[in-house]
């Protein structure tokens, strides 16, 4: 069920991207694996028109395994930072993992879009406007909740040094360097000047 339903949402946005179909074609034959350690192994196959997702344990020309946040991160902007990380391992033939790697981003799904399918177009964008507003209030309220711990922290605790306090003391620092250099310079002037017959 999984399988199918996981296959219908990349073929399904296959017409829609000509650099898909390119790379769908460029892959024929080949497969990558991707497995969550202790829960699934998913192998993706291109047959050059379509690609085929099977749960099974055949080989794979790569295999991309990592949590499930880890593998999902991987068709966002931030794939090579997840990689960097350590959240994912890639074994195997690197070139057609990037490939893979690549026709997952071109193939993401529009969620918004993928609901309309089941419920109409309006309620599904009203149920994706409900969302971002949603995510917009939870990151302004992340946002709030840390200025307002390290302001408790600055202010209430002294524990942290206020923006302002830490502003003065980097200019009151750059001042100083910048009389020292000046020192240093008229030091150097007048060794000059006495050196000199």
């Amino acid at each position: 069920m999984l399988t199918a339903t996981l296959e219908n949402l990349l073929n399904r946005g296959l017409p829609r991207s000509p650099r898909a179909r390119q790379l769908c074609a460029r892959l024929a034959g080949r497969c990558v694996a991707l497995v969550v350690p202790d829960v699934a192994r998913l192998r993706i196959a291109s047959t050059g028109q379509t690609l085929a997702v099977t749960r099974d344990d055949a080989p794979a020309d790569a295999t991309i395994s990592g949590g499930l946040l880890g593998l999902l991160a991987l068709s966002g902007a931030a794939a090579q930072g997840v990689i960097q990380r350590g959240a994912v391992a890639i074994s195997g033939d690197t070139d057609i993992a990037q490939g893979f790697r690549e026709l997952a981003q071109l193939l993401r799904p529009d969620p918004e879009e993928e609901l309309s399918l089941l419920i109409g177009d309006v309620p599904a964008h009203q149920l994706g406007r409900l969302a971002r507003l949603g995510a917009a209030f939870g990151a302004r309220a992340a946002d709030t909740g840390l200025r307002n711990l390290a302001e408790y922290f600055a202010h209430e605790r002294g524990d942290l040094v206020s923006r302002n306090e830490g502003e003065q003391f980097l200019r009151g620092v750059e001042t100083l360097r910048e009389a020292v250099d000046r020192l240093q310079a008229r030091i150097d002037l007048l060794a000059q000047r006495r050196g000199a017959p």
